[in-house]
């Protein structure tokens, strides 16, 4: 389980959550698990290219990956994402209030064609 220690959003003409987790071999830094969608330009892509892309710091050389899933365990305090490449399971207790309501409130409109499964969102 990895620790998440901050999360950003964007939600302009791309939707982003950006999850900062301890780093793995530095436990000072961050590293950044992104969740990126660009509704605005998805017209133009096949539909093989939609969807909600994911990207890890620790795995930069991979394919593009897609969010299949995500479930929010408030009780839990637990995250867990599951792309088309890998499953994460991620410890929000140090994550503020304000930041966890804003990251369901993008990935909801992220999901506007249920393109992903959501739980706890």
């Amino acid at each position: 389980m990895e620790l998440a220690l901050t999360i950003n959003t964007e939600s302009g003409d791309d939707l982003i959550v950006s999850i900062g987790v301890r780093g793995e071999e530095d436990p000072t830094t961050l590293e950044w698990l992104n969740l990126m969608r660009s509704p605005k330009y998805e017209p133009i892509l096949e539909d093989y290219e939609r969807g909600v892309s994911v990207s890890f710091d620790r795995y930069y050389e991979d394919e593009k990956d897609f969010l299949a899933a995500i479930e929010y365990l408030k009780a839990d305090n637990i995250v867990r994402i599951k792309t088309s490449s890998h499953d994460y399971e991620l410890d929000v207790r140090k994550v503020e209030a304000q930041e966890l309501k804003k990251m369901r409130q993008v990935l909801r409109k992220m999901n506007f064609d249920r393109r992903f499964q959501m739980l706890g969102i």
